[in-house]
């Protein structure tokens, strides 16, 4: 017996009615409206993208653990984060499109800088070498807006500072208690803290938390619960592992290492995503796990563990996720999916190089699309990224562009060339197209570009030459008539707004050393931390 909560979705449906004439001696002159269809009832498996494997899973080498002999199938398909004007995960939702909700009241012309916060530099040295402090690749920040039972949740367990709530003397003379939190922002840093702070005055909001080991990865705010999960991504003072931090207590309440993985090192860059109830979160010793959530701890279900050629890649980018398929790429150029339900592969893509940025999945015409992209680093000096759209379902080649790129050397430190970032898919007046930074490192003029392709062919629109390589991913804003901007910044540390449609450069400075992490945005507003200690908060107007 499958252990399957059996939900069913309601679709829309249309009620349609005719016109009947009663049989019998009725009165021939009263009409009768009678239902011809009523809403329908879609079973959950029929929701189901197909239980099968292609040819080409078979290159990859795997095995499922299971905690018992139980299936722990999906209990639905919907996205829990596009329902909440927050962003809770890397690029907000389950498909990883970065649809943040962010509308302009007109064309914008400048950007200015709201508030700063500097966070402390830490000069340990690590067998990685010394990290400091701000944040890294992929670092983006979460943005919450908490509802009232919430915010009451937090009062009552004391974790809360008195500075996130203000005393303001009404209109009759009494004080009275003016709520000044609400919306969040969460981050964590390469000094090892993680920072709660008031989305609009940059002020703290909750003491800062010590995670243990340097965090270069974006943390995840469970949609459901009061859980934050943290991965770790070079060890400090103890093992690397993923952490669950139980927001109600403000304290790390679960850890998990996995000793028995078939690749030794155990950080956990991606930002994990709650699928059908199930937290689903890849790690870079080559496995990916799936756990039952409570409130304050995780229960592990399942594993996979794979190798491919013999190899167990490491995964650093997050796994995009629609229905029961996940789709994901390692550092050894494999584009794999997952059947989320069994947890084995689906189809195979070989990416031909280091592929660290996070897939992208966009539905046209009722299928699911990835497009992906790939570093120059086991090439050589110079070789070619590959940026590639592909079907979800199978993994064929809808088309596939060749961007040439050389890796580069930084006072004896190697750069990989190619694309670290996340694609961004175009909305609004540029639907057919998605951008990404690429590291050029001077195999064109400069050493980074943000490029405009059409997703309809993987034609080069145009490209944005940036003041240095970049990392980051971009983000979007829109007008009030759904014409498209690009907010991103790069590794010398310049902001740029950018029209989409035609890559005119519309606004840029140097603010910071490196802009590394990608941002969350809200409004108007672009949240993103340096390299070098300072989380920005950006207006774009």
């Amino acid at each position: 017996m499958k252990n399957i909560v059996r939900v069913s979705l309601f679709f829309l449906a249309v009620v349609l009615f005719s016109t009947a004439c009663p049989k019998g001696n009725g009165n021939a002159g009263n009409e009768v409206l009678k239902p011809d269809s009523v809403a329908k009832e879609i079973p959950l498996e029929e929701l189901f993208l197909p239980d099968t494997a292609y040819e080409s899973a078979g290159k990859v080498n795997f095995i499922v653990e299971q905690a018992d002999s139980l299936e722990y199938f999906l209990s639905d398909v919907k996205d829990r984060y596009e329902a909440d004007f927050s962003s809770f995960t890397f690029r907000r939702n389950m498909l990883r499109d970065a649809s943040f909700t962010a509308v302009l009241d007109k064309r914008p012309d400048t950007v200015e800088i709201a508030w700063v916060f500097n966070t402390p530099e830490d000069n340990f040295v690590t067998s990685k070498g010394n990290w400091g402090g701000g944040t890294g690749w992929t670092g983006q920040p979460i943005y919450v807006r908490w509802k009232g039972e919430d915010i009451e949740a937090f009062r009552n367990s004391g974790v809360l500072l008195p500075e996130a709530f203000t005393r303001v003397e009404s209109t009759s003379g009494n004080n009275v208690s003016a709520e000044t939190f609400g919306e969040e922002i969460i981050f964590t840093s390469l000094n090892s803290k993680a920072y709660f702070l008031d989305f609009n005055t940059g002020k703290r909001t909750r003491k800062d938390l010590d995670v243990l080991n340097t965090i270069k990865g974006s943390p995840s705010l469970d949609p459901e619960l009061k859980n934050l999960y943290i991965g770790q991504g070079v060890s400090r003072s103890t093992p690397m592992c993923l952490l669950c931090v139980d927001l109600l207590k403000h304290q790390i309440t679960f850890k998990y290492s996995d000793h028995k993985a078939w690749r030794n090192w155990g950080a956990f860059d991606s930002s994990p995503v709650v699928a059908g109830g199930y937290l689903i979160w890849p790690g870079e010793n080559g496995s990916i796990y799936k756990f039952r959530r409570e409130q304050g701890s995780l229960t592990l279900l399942q594993t996979l563990r794979y190798k491919v050629n013999g190899a167990a890649p490491g995964i650093e980018s997050s796994i995009a996720i629609w229905r029961n398929y996940g789709w994901f790429q390692d550092n050894h150029g494999n584009v794999i999916c997952i059947n989320l339900n069994t947890m084995k592969p689906v189809w195979h893509y070989g990416n031909h190089d280091d592929s660290d940025g996070t897939v992208v999945c966009r539905i046209e015409d009722g299928n699911p699309y990835i497009y992906a992209a790939s570093e120059v680093d086991r090439q050589g000096m110079s070789g070619v990224c590959y940026f590639m759209k592909l079907n979800g379902l199978d993994g064929r080649v809808v088309w596939e562009q060749k961007i040439p790129c050389k890796r580069i050397d930084l006072g004896g430190k190697i750069l990989d060339g190619g694309v670290y970032s996340t694609p961004l898919l175009g909305n609004g007046n540029c639907r057919d197209m998605i951008f990404a930074n690429v590291c050029r490192n001077k195999a064109a003029k400069t050493n980074g570009e943000l490029m405009a392709l059409s997703t309809k062919d993987g034609s080069v629109l145009y490209s944005v030459p940036l003041r240095q390589f970049c990392w980051s991913s971009p983000v979007a804003f829109y007008d009030k008539e759904n014409n498209m901007y690009i907010f991103t910044g790069d590794g010398e540390g310049y902001i740029y707004l950018i029209d989409a449609k035609n890559g005119t450069v519309i606004h840029t400075r140097k603010v910071a050393y490196n802009f590394e992490s990608s941002p969350t945005v809200f409004g108007n507003a672009a949240v993103v931390g340096s390299r070098v200690n300072g989380i920005y908060k950006f207006i774009v107007k």
